[in-house]
């Protein structure tokens, strides 16, 4: 309870299980206290993950380009059309990291690179199709759709075209990634050359209705007002009443080094565990909701499993693309497991369906796998510029 009878309803009411507006949402986002709010949050969390079970994920993020004609503000990975710091990874680079990644115990891989100005539907047909190939057992969760749309625009076909394309040729799911900020205001001022966030959320619409789910996320702090990240909320609430096909919501924060943005405005702690707090008070119709250790760090990570959140991410055995941008806090299998397990929840390890591949009831369960480390071999192509400033640890 708190001095203000209309929060306190608002929150009782979501954190029943009721659904509240955009507007509601925005007032518990700046004016509800913060111990309520979390409280109310973690209530919802409760009723949907009765037994306390907190997941993670062992996966491996693999760059195949950073070429890309796009030029986002925000974005240390990219570089344009013919800059002497470009690079494309051939197929058998790609599946020699997938290799590492299955014996390592990854069970996902996320393909994701530039806007190449020659990839067309026919270059990602073969991509997936040589990784399903080749590791049958890998889910690959990849590309956005900004990379559909793309590919479309490459090959002169329709959204639905490239879709059904790619899924057949492997594609397991679609990645939350390029949706940035989705109202037009601040997405202009940020990637003025992307999509707009309504053609962004069309080819997550067109991908549902064929079968081939998502994730859904948003970066934080470059700009953006409060109001805007509600909208931004809002849009993809609308979207998954209509297709129910967004698995999860994934907030981050935009990383301020290396970039034209310069970090001149960035989200605070405070700021991204309220919006996690509202956004599992919001998102009736999604079932999950995970943390972002890798920009806000492992402890900020902690504290939003007290705020809604029943995944940790993951352990990336490689990113590259945020760290470029400056994120530097690195994580390893017995140190996530720590992080849930001293939350008072239950560690599982899941797949990219959510499904329970191992739960570690007990302190005797925890795997010991040492080799298990974030951003294992973090480094796009020798000398390239990629993490050069980052502790790698070389692979081979």
């Amino acid at each position: 309870m708190t001095a203000n009878r209309e929060i306190d309803s608002i929150v009782q009411r979501a954190a029943d299980g009721g659904r509240i507006s955009s507007e509601e949402a925005l007032l518990l986002y700046t004016d509800a206290p913060f111990h309520a709010l979390g409280e109310a949050a973690d209530a919802v969390r409760r009723r949907r993950y009765p037994d306390g079970v907190v997941t993670y994920l062992i996966d491996r993020n693999i760059n195949y380009t950073n070429v890309c004609v796009t030029a986002c503000k925000f974005c240390a990975f990219y570089r344009a059309p013919k800059h002497s710091e470009g690079w494309t990874h051939d197929t058998a680079e790609i599946l020699r990291r997938c290799g590492e990644a299955v014996e390592l115990g990854a069970t996902q891989v996320m393909l994701q690179g530039g806007h190449h100005p020659e990839y067309g539907v026919d270059y990602y047909e073969t991509l997936f199709a040589s990784v399903k190939q080749a590791y049958p057992q890998l889910m690959i969760h990849s590309i956005g759709p900004s990379e559909i749309l793309h590919m479309a625009k490459v090959s002169g076909v329709s959204i639905e075209e490239a879709v059904v394309r790619i899924k057949a040729a492997g594609l397991d799911s679609i990645a939350g990634a390029g949706a940035e900020m989705l109202p037009d205001r601040p997405r202009k001022a940020i990637a003025p050359l992307k999509e707009s966030g309504a053609r962004w959320l069309e080819a997550m619409e067109v991908a549902h209705r064929h079968g081939v789910e998502s994730t859904a996320t948003m970066m934080m702090g470059t700009g953006e007002t409060n109001a805007e990240r509600i909208e931004h909320l809002t849009m993809i609430r609308d979207v998954q009443d209509r297709t129910g096909g967004f698995r999860a919501f994934i907030p981050w924060t935009y990383q301020p080094e290396n970039n034209h943005l310069k970090g001149r405005t960035q989200a605070t702690s405070l700021e991204y565990l309220r919006l996690i707090a509202v956004a599992r008070l919001f998102f009736d119709n999604v079932a999950h909701l995970q943390a972002s250790w890798l920009t806000t760090g492992k402890d900020v990570g902690q504290v939003a499993l007290h705020m809604g959140v029943d995944d940790l991410g993951s352990i990336m055995l490689e990113e590259n693309v945020i760290s470029s941008a400056g994120a530097k806090h690195r994580s390893n299998l017995h140190d996530l497991i720590q992080l849930i397990r001293t939350a008072g929840r239950i560690p599982a390890q899941r797949d990219t369906l959510y499904r329970h591949l191992r739960v570690h009831w007990t302190p005797e369960d925890d795997p010991t796998d040492d080799r298990v480390t974030s951003h294992f071999s973090s480094i796009a192509i020798e000398g390239g510029g990629v993490g050069r400033q980052l502790p790698l640890v070389e692979a081979r």
